[in-house]
């Protein structure tokens, strides 16, 4: 009902300027007609006129644009209530049952696991809010070493791997030969190590029940390194190809709704590329037919 009503204001306020700029086009045609021989009046007239139309139009676009930003600020705060409220209710559960109830042990051990999973999901939340903050600040990760980016990326295929729970072959990594002395990249070791991983973890959880994301790291000219990482799952619908790297944006699909994220992941990724020179980009067939984030960085010369 919320999202149905904020359209129905974006609607309105478009018809309503859309409506202010064409009554404002008639008057100011109708006065120009009529004084089109006082030609000091008639200047002044066509300068207040074009005032008032960009004015207008500057109006319409700032409040479509304020509703767009605040409805996107209600779905992060669902998403992140949701990722926050669901592991606590289950800790709690299962420590209200370990309460009352004599368990054997090793149903004991299985309800620890559980809430250390969900303890793992809680800070996974946190950290993902700060990595948005983090990576939105243009004064972070100004510290700048030449970094390994071919080691930095197999250690992040480690940690997704061990995160995710996946054998050696569901993540493959590929890279032309005699491109490893000149795989080393210009900045924040922290920062790319969280681009890089937000881009394994989002193809492994888009990846549906069979996970096989191929990670290709290549040097197509002296200047440049090119990260690809390709899934086979649920791919990306046209009319969200461009929507994908904004904050808090997510993909609305009944067979993603299993999926859990903020919306926040790939935005970090932008960011943090756009921090250290480069740029991200996915590309899609359609639902379906799995996706390809390519994230280009300069290579450093040192």
């Amino acid at each position: 009902m919320r999202i149905t009503s904020r359209r129905g204001t974006i609607v309105f306020f478009l018809c309503l300027g859309i409506g202010l700029v064409a009554l404002a086009v008639a008057l100011g045609t109708g006065w120009i007609i009529l004084n089109w021989r006082l030609r000091v009046l008639l200047f002044f007239g066509i300068v207040f006129f074009a005032l008032i139309i960009a004015g207008m139009i500057v109006n319409t676009t700032f409040l479509l644009r304020e509703i767009r930003r605040s409805e996107q600020h209600d779905s992060f705060i669902n998403a992140v209530t949701h990722e926050l409220k669901t592991p606590v209710a289950s800790i709690r559960l299962h420590l209200e049952t370990l309460q009352r109830r004599e368990l054997p042990e090793a149903q004991k051990q299985e309800f620890y696991r559980v809430m250390l999973s969900d303890t793992d999901r809680l800070t996974e939340t946190v950290e993902q809010v700060l990595r948005a903050g983090r990576a939105g600040d243009k004064k972070a990760g100004r510290e700048k070493s030449a970094v390994d980016f071919r080691q930095l990326v197999r250690e992040c295929m480690d940690a997704a791997r061990s995160l995710h729970h996946l054998p050696l072959e569901a993540l493959r990594y590929e890279e032309p030969p005699g491109n490893g002395a000149g795989l080393r990249v210009l900045g924040s070791d922290q920062d790319l190590r969280t681009a890089v991983f937000n881009v394994l973890d989002n193809a492994i959880k888009y990846s549906g029940d069979h996970v096989d994301v191929r990670v290709r790291l290549n040097m197509p000219d002296e200047k440049r390194i090119v990260l690809s990482v390709q899934d086979h799952g649920v791919g990306i619908p046209p009319d969200d190809m461009k929507s994908i790297f904004k904050r808090f944006y997510r993909v609305s699909h009944r067979s993603l709704a299993h999926v859990k994220g903020t919306g926040l992941g790939l935005f970090i990724v932008k960011s943090i590329a756009k921090k250290h020179g480069g740029k991200v980009f996915a590309e899609s067939a359609g639902e379906g037919q799995g996706t390809t984030i390519t994230m280009e960085l300069p290579r450093s010369i040192a």
